[in-house]
């Protein structure tokens, strides 16, 4: 299959053809547009698995810890200090001049609600990657707190330090979760004032954010908007509707790079693409649960060309079911599946699907990427037919009913430990489309201060996560960020765009 390069949208063209800059809509009143292609169904951080939910909610909310995306060194936030007590135990000394956005007063209160709500299962919890290792909270006293993990976890700070933010535990308890996903309330650097699903999220600055915080905003307002398709964003971009969109294609920020009035950078994030192939037989008796089939799958996807294609030449890819820089992320045994048509062809000969077969293809994101990689499988006789869903009903699709072929893709929360990852996808959570106890229970050796024992039992998952094929990996993605050059923005390699950080020149 030759992939083409993406067409230019009318609307997209028109608005490139223009002889004058945009209007200085964003900096003359203050106000930051961003447009992404996803929306989250529930702006509350632990009720959404989406990426643009999770910058949200590292807007809305603070963690104990930051960290600094630099140097990856832990700063104070929250709490001004911690300590390990045991392997089992963190203890974290609190300031003692922090207030909600309600006004309502932080100590440490709030700190033990939230972990013991994290911890309750009852509670339902969506972000189950970030939270499964949390036992409970202790209070020490108004202002130091203990937190308690079900088992040893040696990566539990990099959670604590970006995505365990905390509630009000007086406004949660009056509010509740369907409060929280209408008017969220925390302490962070922006405060909501508007969350209309469909339409758009408004932030304002929070003039009342802590003193010396690692989050001190400049800019007054952000208003997050969903736009699916890529030439419309760009579109507004062009004509002022917008001031800093993201994922732009390699193809529309060449034509946009250099163009007067706009910056465009690049950079490769720890996000990375997969195909889940469900083996467990969860959605039923089909082709995916053959493990002829999964490899056929495997050699038959030409990764290099949909990479330089439609991701660009700074995309690498992806051998194990992991990001390279992440801990335990070692794929030296791993197999590895060049493209190879022909034997994809052979494999499902032996598998007994010489003519090919129909599959359910399901994707929520991405859609060139998921419209090259079904061209290709349908080179080998495999007929995917595409469900194209919103991110929730995507999740709930894999976790309740399974799925045969899906395509996604995840960024680990930012946490550079293979627990983001692995943890979530094969440790026999909801999420877990293969249910391999000898992968699940080499994963949980893994849960020790040890790190010799972790690399050694994480090396081993990943070789059978591969020689299985229970992922098709695909390659890393890499972003084109474009945005209006009176704005000053520097993109992190964490996929967080800190606009707390972000400022008018």
């Amino acid at each position: 299959m030759k992939i083409k390069h993406l067409a230019i949208p009318a609307a997209m063209a028109a608005a490139l053809a223009l002889s004058t800059p945009p209007a200085e809509a964003g900096k003359s009143d203050d106000t930051l547009t961003w447009i992404s292609n996803s929306e989250p169904d529930n702006i509350d951080i632990y009720y959404n698995t989406l990426r643009e939910g999770l910058i949200l909610g590292r807007h809305i909310w603070d963690a104990l810890m930051e960290i600094d995306p630099k140097t990856g060194e832990f700063q104070p936030s929250l709490a001004k200090s911690y300590k390990w007590i045991d392997d089992k135990t963190i203890e974290f000394d609190l300031r003692e001049d922090i207030v909600f956005h309600n006004g309502e007063k932080f100590d440490a209160d709030d700190v033990v609600f939230t972990l013991n709500y994290l911890a309750d299962p009852n509670n339902k919890v969506k972000a189950l990657s970030r939270t499964k290792f949390i036992a409970g909270g202790e209070k020490v006293s108004q202002y130091k707190v203990r937190a308690k993990l079900k088992y040893p976890f040696p990566a539990a700070m990099q959670y604590f330090a970006s995505v365990i933010v905390i509630y009000p535990n007086e406004y949660y308890a009056k509010a509740g979760p369907k409060g929280m996903a209408t008017k969220p309330v925390g302490t962070g650097p922006y405060k909501v004032t508007e969350v209309t699903y469909g339409k758009r999220f408004v932030l304002e600055k929070n003039e009342n954010y802590m003193k010396g915080g690692p989050k001190t905003p400049s800019i007054g307002k952000l208003v997050f908007r969903r736009i699916e398709e890529r030439g419309t964003q760009m579109a507004e971009l062009l004509s002022g509707g917008a001031d800093w969109i993201w994922r732009v294609p390699p193809d529309l920020a060449q034509r946009l790079d250099g163009r007067k009035g706009f910056q465009v950078t690049q950079g490769e994030t720890m996000r990375i693409g997969f195909l889940i192939l469900g083996a467990s037989g969860k959605a039923g008796d089909h082709p995916m649960t053959n493990l002829k089939v999964r490899r056929a799958i495997n050699y038959a996807l030409d990764r290099d060309k949909i990479r330089k294609t439609l991701m660009g030449e700074a995309s690498r890819i992806i051998h194990a079911a992991c990001f390279p820089t992440q801990f335990g992320c070692i794929d030296d045994n791993v197999k590895r599946y060049e493209y190879n048509p022909e034997k994809a062809k052979a494999l499902l000969k032996e598998a007994g699907f010489e003519k090919g077969f129909e599959a359910e293809f399901v994707a929520y994101r991405d859609r060139p990427i998921a419209e090259a990689i079904i061209g290709q499988l349908r080179r080998v006789g495999i007929t995917a037919k595409m469900t194209y869903l919103k991110a929730g009903a995507y999740r709930e699709l894999r976790r309740k009913k399974g799925v045969e072929i899906a395509f996604g893709t995840w960024g680990s929360s930012s946490i550079n430990d293979i627990t983001a990852i692995a943890g979530n996808w094969f440790q026999g959570s909801s999420d877990d489309n293969a249910q391999d106890k000898t992968v699940i229970d080499l994963l949980n050796q893994g849960n020790t201060t040890d790190q010799e024992v972790r690399k050694k039992v994480y090396a081993q998952a990943f070789e059978r996560i591969a020689d299985q094929a229970y992922w098709a990996p695909l390659f890393s993605w890499v972003y084109n960020y474009a945005y209006v050059d009176e704005l000053d923005f520097t993109p992190s390699a964490d996929e967080i765009p800190r606009f707390w950080a972000a400022k008018w020149k």
